[in-house]
Order: structure tokens, then sequence, then C-alpha cells
């Protein structure tokens, strides 16, 4: 189950809305439904939640990048409003690594060899040549608190505190902003 909300901020304090996030697909959808919500391009923070699993906050400042801040990146790669969050940049990739890699798969079989090499001597089914097969995998997700820590830290939350929280996160990061009674009234 998930929540969604964004919060608002205004010359009378922060203005809260739960969102659908049913027609946002990429992060850009999600940036442009925050720029909506803001009054005279002011902060707009986007919260979303799985299940005490996973919390992510993004936030807007007018026309600026959005700065992205996810709890528990494993956890978030595994979920589809996640996996909008966790980009390129975010993990520390190329862009569009993720396409030339699917390319790169598409042309090596399962077994490790091109659809047109044959499995000759040194080459057993399944095992690869690469020296490389005891690195790092490219593609992992890390696990553990990704993104901008301070992206809430003139707001009022400091970084050390928004990597201590665990459960009920939104609700407490609303309240260090002075906006748990408007968070509370779309949950």
């Amino acid at each position: 189950m998930y929540f969604a909300a964004l919060l608002a901020r205004t010359e009378d304090g922060w203005k809260a809305s739960d969102t659908e996030l049913d027609d946002v697909e990429t992060l850009s959808d999600l940036t442009d439904l925050a720029r909506e919500a803001s009054v005279d391009e002011d902060t707009v923070l986007v919260f979303i939640e799985q299940e005490d699993a996973w919390f992510g906050v993004i936030r807007v400042d007018g026309e600026e990048d959005p700065r992205i801040f996810v709890s528990q990146a494993s956890a978030a790669a595994r979920s589809s409003y996640g996996e909008i969050l966790l980009t390129d940049e975010l993990l520390g990739r190329e862009p569009g690594a993720e396409d030339s890699i699917a390319a790169l798969e598409e042309l090596v079989g399962l077994d490790g060899t091109e659809d047109s090499e044959p499995e000759g001597p040194g080459r057993s089914p399944g095992h690869s040549n690469d020296d490389d097969d005891d690195g790092p995998d490219p593609d992992a997700v890390p696990t553990g608190p990704l993104g901008d820590t301070g992206l809430l830290s003139d707001l009022g939350l400091p970084e050390a505190e928004l990597l201590m929280l665990r459960t009920d996160a939104l609700a407490e990061i609303a309240d260090a902003l002075g906006a748990a009674e408007d968070l509370e009234t779309v949950r």
C-alpha cells in the first residue's frame, strides 16, 4: 500500500494535498505534478511511502532540478514508484546505462556466450571468462538511504535526523516543518 501527498509552501504555511500517482511514469511527470501545486514557484515537497518499507521525499523549488531522498534504496528499487525516484544520476550511473545494459543482455545468452559463439575449450556452460566476475555489480542498488540528505535542512530537519527516521517518517518530517496537522488531514 502506498501513500503519496504534496506539501506546498505558501505565505500562510504549508498546504497539504493527497495525490494519485496512477498517471506518473517518470520523475519528470512527478516534478510537473509538484510544480502545478506550487504557489508562486515556492517549495513543494512530494512524499511517497510504502508501508514502512521505504519513503521518499522529492523537493521541487521553482524551475530548479528536483532534489531526492530515498530512505531504503534497495526496497524502493523493488517498487514501481521507487524506480521513478532512483534515477541514473542518483545511482551514480551514466544516463541511459540501463538501455545499454538491456541491449547487451539481448546479445549475450544466459550461458554467457554470444548467440553465434560456440562453447569452445575453456568455456563451460553458464561460465564466462570475464576476469571481473568478482567485482561489484554496476546495476546493484545500494541498501540504505540514498540521495540528498540535506534537502530539508533549511526547513528545520537536519540531515542526521532525516537519516534516523524509520517508521511514521512522513509524519515526523511534517511535524518538523510545522505541517503535521495538514498532512494528517490528507492521510
